[in-house]
C-alpha cells in the first residue's frame, strides 16, 4: 500500500502560513519503516478539494487530508469528502458525545454553566458531521474527532493535533505494514559529465533492476564540489547492492571522473 498526503488551506498556499506537515509525515512514516509515494496542495476551494478526495478515495492508497474540517464557512473538507463519495453528511454519535465532553470540560474550566444548547455550543456539534459511514479519529489535544472512511483519513490543519492523530492511524490501522516500504538509496558524485550522455545508462538500470529508481541530481555551485551531479539509485535494501554495482560499473565504462560515494 502507497500512503499519500492532501494539505487543504489558502493560508499554505498564499504564504501566510509555511506547511509543516509534509517534513513529519515523511518523518512518522518514515520511523515505521515507510515512506510518501506523493503529496498534494489545494486551496480553500471546493471542487479542486472534492477532486482530489475523488482521487484519493479512488486511489486505493492510505491518504491523509490535513486541514479544513472546522465548522466556520472557510471549512469545505466534511462537505467535500461526501460529496467525492456520493453520501450524506450525517451527525457521528461518537463524535457529537466527545464534543459534549469538551464543552462540559470547558464550562468546569471557566467556572460557568454548562449549557449544551446555547446556540455557539450547537454550532459546535457541526464539527462531528461526517460522511455517513465514517469512523472516528480520536483527537488526544481537545477531543474533537477527525475521521476515516476506508483508507482516506482526515485530521485538522493544526500540527498539535494532527500528528498524534496520524501516528494513532498509522499505528491502529497500518501496523502490518511497518518495515514493508523500507526504503535506501546509494550515490555517488560523478565530475565532468552531462546528464544526457549518462542517460541511457540510467534507463538500462532501471531497466534490468525492477523496483530500483535511478535518480540524477545536478549542480553547479556546489560550496564543496562545485559543478557535479549526484548519480544514485533507491529502492528496497534487498535489490540495492547490484544496482549500484552496476551502476558504478557503466559509470567507470563511460570513463566518468567519480568523487564521494554517498548512502542514506
Amino acid at each position: 500500500m502507497k500512503f499519500g498526503l492532501i494539505i487543504i488551506g489558502d493560508e499554505i498556499l498564499s504564504g501566510k502560513r509555511a506547511d509543516k506537515h509534509l517534513p513529519k509525515v515523511i518523518e512518522l512514516l518514515g520511523a515505521r519503516g515507510m515512506g510518501l509515494s506523493w503529496a498534494r496542495y489545494v486551496g480553500d476551494e471546493p471542487q479542486r478539494i472534492t477532486a482530489d478526495l475523488k482521487h484519493a478515495f479512488e486511489s486505493g492508497d492510505a491518504v491523509f487530508s490535513c486541514g479544513g474540517i472546522g465548522a466556520t464557512p472557510d471549512d469545505h473538507t466534511r462537505q467535500c469528502a461526501a460529496a467525492a463519495l456520493g453520501v450524506p453528511l450525517a451527525l457521528h454519535p461518537q463524535a457529537r458525545a466527545l464534543i459534549l465532553e469538551r464543552m462540559r470540560d470547558t464550562a468546569a474550566e471557566q467556572g460557568v454553566p454548562f449549557e449544551p444548547d446555547r446556540h455557539d455550543n450547537v454550532h459546535r456539534l457541526n464539527m462531528g458531521v461526517f460522511p455517513e459511514g465514517a469512523q472516528i479519529i480520536p483527537n488526544p489535544y481537545n477531543k474533537i474527532a477527525g475521521f476515516s472512511v476506508r483508507d482516506v483519513h482526515f485530521v485538522p490543519g493544526f500540527p498539535v493535533m494532527a500528528w498524534p492523530m496520524i501516528e494513532w492511524v498509522l499505528d491502529q490501522r497500518y501496523a502490518h505494514l511497518r518495515g514493508n516500504g523500507v526504503q535506501a538509496e546509494k550515490s555517488v558524485i560523478v565530475f565532468g559529465a552531462m546528464e544526457a550522455a549518462l542517460t541511457p545508462l540510467m534507463e538500462h538500470i532501471e531497466a534490468e533492476f525492477g523496483g530500483v529508481k535511478v535518480f540524477s541530481l545536478p549542480s553547479v555551485d556546489h560550496p564543496q564540489w562545485g559543478r557535479h551531479i549526484e548519480l544514485g539509485v533507491k529502492g528496497r535494501v534487498d535489490t540495492l547492492d547490484a544496482a549500484y554495482r552496476a551502476l558504478l560499473a557503466g559509470l567507470a565504462a563511460h570513463g566518468a571522473t567519480l568523487g564521494p560515494e554517498l548512502v542514506r
